[in-house]
């Protein structure tokens, strides 16, 4: 039986890096394939959450691939059928609003639009601080384009941060099996506290 072929691309939202590549160790467990794939800030910017050489370092190690970090690496991933569905997360707002309005001009964005030529699902995981005001017309554009689904969302702390939401990370397995079979996780939007 061949492995599912999982682009994991990375974004910036570094306060969630240590999950996500807790989460590339589990989804690498569960025998996907992973292609590593990292935004330029992702994988140049050094910051209080840790170094880029570590995560790079990191996931090349749980992969056991090399990191595509620049436009030129990303582009062939559809036209080589490089994967059969593609997890970016951390997804951020600048991520978001860069496939809401196809704008291709980072290694993650790339990896998408080469992605979505072969007509095949691209999870989002969520996770800025503006998501329930500048980037909700983006999250609506993008639940109504067609092979696009989330990682349930929730506000991780609606006193201090009313308008930020972050993916459930935990529940991006079950999205990606779902979105395997066309089929969006519910609900999408969870209580702070479920």
């Amino acid at each position: 039986m061949n492995k599912i072929k999982l682009g994991f691309a990375i974004c910036g939202s570094f306060c969630t890096h240590a999950e996500n590549v807790r989460l590339m160790e589990t989804l690498a467990g569960m025998d996907y394939d992973i292609l590593p794939i990292l935004s330029f800030n992702a994988a140049r910017m050094d910051t209080r959450f840790g170094k880029a050489r570590e995560l790079i370092e990191q996931v090349e190690s749980i992969c056991g691939k090399k990191v595509i970090c620049s436009i030129e690496a990303a582009e062939p991933i559809g036209p080589k059928h490089m994967t059969d569905i593609l997890l970016v997360s951390p997804c951020t707002g600048n991520t978001l609003a860069k496939l809401a309005y196809s704008i291709i001009d980072t290694p993650v964005t790339m990896a998408v639009k080469s992605h979505l030529r072969n007509h095949l699902p691209v999870v989002l995981a969520v996770s800025t601080n503006d998501a329930l005001s500048g980037c909700a017309k983006n999250i609506g554009a993008l639940s109504n384009y067609r092979n696009f689904y989330f990682v349930p969302l929730a506000q991780d702390n609606f006193r201090q941060k009313p308008t930020s939401l972050v993916a459930k990370f935990d529940l991006a397995p079950q999205t990606i099996e779902a979105a395997l079979q066309g089929i969006q996780i519910e609900p999408v939007l969870l209580s702070p506290h479920g």
